[in-house]
């Protein structure tokens, strides 16, 4: 049965609040303008370190600019956000695509991948200590937050560590994280990173040119 992600993560903000608590979140992000709109909404509830880890990303070039917009973004925002830089690991990115090439974007390829970048940063927090993990991915209306939020519990009872429900892009999160990028002229992509999102973003160029 499908929740409302974001219901359950406004339950969990009103009972920090009333605990008086201010926890640690690792925030996975895939990029800047992705994790702007995340980051203002819950940098008044948790000190925040945002996870740069997207083996998925390619070429190389790319993630390492993406990787640098991101910093940009947190010394300009100036929430008190920390930065730690995973691994470039594309590798295991195609690994777990094999055989997953063909799939449009938002299946079974995606899936694994979501896993991945979620298993590590819920690795990275039991590491780190930290309270909470999550990830910016359900911003974007192309990814599925039911299956993440799914994929999120899962993991949380393997390593120990509190998941962070969400869906970032209700109550115009989406929008906001849009705004964002704008104001602070961010690099903003039409696709996920992988090369298989972007040959698919050329082809519904070419469509749309057609």
């Amino acid at each position: 049965m499908k929740q409302n992600y974001q219901l359950v993560l406004e339950k969990t903000l009103k009972a920090l609040q009333a605990e008086d608590k201010r926890p640690s979140l690792l925030l996975h992000s895939c990029c800047g303008p992705c994790s702007s709109y995340v980051m203002e909404y819950l940098a008044q509830y948790f000190d925040i370190t945002i996870f740069y880890y997207n083996p998925n990303i390619s070429p190389a070039a790319e993630f390492q600019f993406r990787a640098e917009e991101q910093q940009r973004l947190i010394r300009e925002m100036d929430l008190g956000v920390s930065f730690l830089l995973g691994k470039y690991e594309p590798e295991r990115f195609f690994s777990l695509a094999k055989g997953h090439e063909a799939e449009p974007e938002g299946g079974e390829r995606c899936f694994k991948c979501y896993r991945l970048r979620l298993e590590e940063t819920a690795k990275a927090a039991k590491a780190g200590g930290f309270s909470y993990f999550t990830t910016t991915l359900s911003i974007s209306p192309h990814k599925n937050a039911q299956v993440l939020n799914e994929l999120g519990k899962e993991i949380s009872d393997a390593f120990g560590v509190p998941y962070l429900y969400s869906d970032f892009k209700k109550k115009n999160g989406y929008r906001r994280s849009c705004e964002l990028s704008t104001e602070y002229h961010l690099y903003r992509q039409d696709y996920c990173g992988c090369p298989f999102s972007k040959a698919e973003a050329e082809e519904r160029k070419r469509r749309a040119q057609a």
